[in-house]
């Protein structure tokens, strides 16, 4: 995110937009409407920051995205462009000072489709970046929504990658003890975002998009057999939109390794094959991997397959 961002709040009069104050050194509080969201450190705006602790973490190359509450969908579709065009424009600037550091991602404004992929236009082909991160579900509608089938389509034909990250996790008010919305919700959200693309045949219809689910595709692998079960017993409530088995779109896109456990890792990449999961560190926030990649070199598996998981499957996936 931008070291200073303009009071939206203030300046449209509504909403919670967020804007930083830096109060310390160092630090800043996330100012979401008029209330403080949450305080960050500098190594959410500070790329020197950030490539000294990849230095430090042996990480190369890192893939900057938006920070998911700054997607800003509840907005109007003129403000959220203005907001979407700004972060675009920072992290387009971010990369071009540090080409060889760091790959960018850009956000749109999902709650308007036609503004949605003309700033997705405008990413891909003067941004000159390789995709987008989207949310979850967009003020409550799932990614199947057939109102999104020309944002996919467009997605498609710009060979756009797409990041998926779970944000306005369902039940998130009924669970606000405990950090239960990020512990349980977020798996939940994640797997919500495949099962709706799987089952509303946004797969079937697109077979080229580049889709990916953050989390370790959160409680999807797990999962899958109950899926794929609830398909057979009841084709009347889940093959309504398409006819395929869940487990046959299992390799048609990816998933990330932040599980956090040894056993976990093992157990997606047998689920949903060692081509398929890309590194991810969730920087810099608590709940990430706090040295990226470290669980996936202490496995020891094959050279090729580590290089798959550490590097080579996330850029097939972005398309470079």
């Amino acid at each position: 995110m931008p070291e200073n961002i303009p009071n939206w709040f203030k300046k449209f009069g509504y909403g919670e937009f967020i804007r930083l104050e830096h109060h310390k050194p160092c630090c800043a509080r996330m100012i979401k409407g008029d209330k403080v969201f949450r305080e960050i450190e500098h190594n959410c705006w500070d790329t020197g920051e950030r490539m000294k602790e990849m230095d430090m973490t042996d990480v190369s190359l890192q893939v900057l995205s938006t920070i998911p509450v700054l997607f800003n969908y509840f907005a109007q579709p003129a403000h959220a462009l203005e907001t979407s065009r700004f972060f675009n424009d920072h992290i387009a600037q971010s990369v071009d000072n540090n080409k060889d550091r760091f790959i960018g991602l850009g956000t749109v404004p999902l709650q308007h489709i036609d503004t949605a992929i003309s700033e997705m236009n405008r990413c891909i082909h003067e941004l000159k970046m390789p995709g987008l991160e989207i949310g979850s579900n967009i003020n409550g509608r799932n990614l199947s929504d057939p109102r999104f089938n020309p944002f996919w389509e467009a997605a498609e034909a710009m060979d756009c990658a797409i990041f998926v990250h779970p944000w306005e996790m369902m039940g998130e008010n009924e669970m606000t003890k405990y950090w239960l919305p990020w512990l349980v919700g977020m798996p939940a959200e994640t797997s919500r975002a495949i099962c709706s693309m799987i089952f509303g045949g946004v797969f079937e219809r697109y077979p080229k998009l580049r889709v990916a689910f953050a989390h370790g595709g959160g409680s999807f692998p797990a999962t899958i057999g109950r899926i794929e079960h609830g398909f057979n017993v009841r084709p009347d409530l889940c093959a309504v939109d398409n006819a395929i088995n869940p487990r046959d779109y299992i390799g048609k896109f990816w998933i990330d390794a932040l599980v956090h456990d040894p056993k976990a890792l093992d157990f997606i990449i047998d689920v949903m094959g060692g081509d398929k999961i890309c590194m991810g560190s969730d920087y810099p926030f608590p709940l990430g991997e706090h040295h990226p990649g470290k669980l996936i070199e202490e496995k020891g598996y094959a050279a090729e397959l580590q290089q798959n998981l550490l590097f080579n499957n996330a850029m097939r996936w972005l398309g470079r």
